[in-house]
């Protein structure tokens, strides 16, 4: 199920770097880490949907990755979002 419209609207617009970004890496992982959550929060009830938990490791990979990239080129946005979405401790 994907994000309600009004969510990812509100994550576009607290994560752009400018008017018109709507694929920077902050926002990729920003909605990424939205998704992830509410698929935390549906295997709760659904203990056993292995497809989904599939999906949810391959988005857990790619937030990884990104967050590798941001970390290599950027270290400033990187602890900047980190600290924003409260990733690493």
């Amino acid at each position: 199920m994907p994000l309600p419209t009004e969510q990812k609207q509100s994550v576009l617009t607290q994560y752009r770097r400018h008017d018109n970004d709507t694929g920077s890496a902050e926002i990729q992982v920003a909605l990424l880490t939205s998704r992830i959550a509410q698929l935390t929060i549906h295997f709760k009830d659904h203990r056993k949907d292995h497809a989904s938990r599939r999906g949810l490791l391959k988005m857990v990979g790619a937030r990884s990755s990104l967050l590798k990239y941001l970390h290599r080129t950027d270290r400033k946005r990187y602890q900047d979002v980190i600290a924003s979405l409260g990733l690493r401790k």
